[in-house]
């Protein structure tokens, strides 16, 4: 599946197969082989760069919360399986990100951060081909900071795109996995700020007047 550069919530997460590294090894993955899990899927601009350490090891350090939830976390940027092998075997006193424990995609020819919006400098074009006509995106430099939470029907559910110098709070996914979640469970809607085991709301006039009479003051 392809994009017109305009993915949303709501719609099928675009496929892909690529190559990983994985632990030591390189290893294809397929994003529909893994239905059934929530998948969070981080796109990051570059190995051996600043912030971007932070966050991948962030993600690590909380990556058993992730896997508590039945969920698969994938890195991905335009570097090559080969750069981020290297970057995973340098020590993080010295900018590296160690043995993180979630795969690593390589996009060499930015085909998943185009099809998922997140390319630099990428514009739209009008491509033909002998099948089919589209609009896409074309060019591009490296990947924005998107974060994408995809269900276990493979749907988009959250996304949210940092601009390069903006690191990402890493509890705000795990937040949003527990809201979906509640709500798949209960029927419920939760509100601002909604932490698993507060209060929810009915999604009717009548639950939210019951929230805020009791919740408006701690909002």
């Amino acid at each position: 599946m392809t994009t017109n550069g305009s993915l949303r919530v709501g719609q099928e997460a675009p496929d892909f197969t690529a190559t990983a590294v994985y632990d030591q090894e390189f290893k294809d993955i397929t994003l529909s082989s893994l239905r059934g899990k929530w998948v969070v899927l981080f796109f990051y601009p570059l190995d051996f760069t600043f912030v971007c350490p932070t966050e991948l090891l962030a993600f690590d350090k909380r990556l058993s919360e992730f896997e508590s939830r039945n969920t698969q976390v994938i890195g991905c940027s335009v570097d090559s399986r080969w750069s981020h092998l290297a970057w995973k075997n340098t020590d993080v006193n010295n900018g590296g990100i160690g043995q993180v424990k979630y795969p690593l995609l390589q996009d060499l020819d930015k085909s998943i951060a185009r099809n998922y919006d997140v390319l630099t400098g990428a514009t739209e074009a009008y491509v033909e081909t002998e099948d089919s006509a589209e609009t896409t995106t074309v060019g591009g430099g490296v990947a924005l900071r998107g974060s994408f939470l995809i269900d276990e029907e493979g749907v988009v559910r959250h996304a949210v795109l940092n601009d390069l110098p903006l690191g990402r709070n890493i509890d705000e996914m795990l937040r949003m996995i527990d809201a979906l979640s509640h709500h798949q469970k209960h029927g419920e809607v939760c509100p601002a700020g909604w932490k698993d085991g507060d209060n929810a709301m009915a999604e009717s006039p009548e639950g939210v007047s019951n929230y805020l009479s009791e919740n408006a003051e701690s909002l």
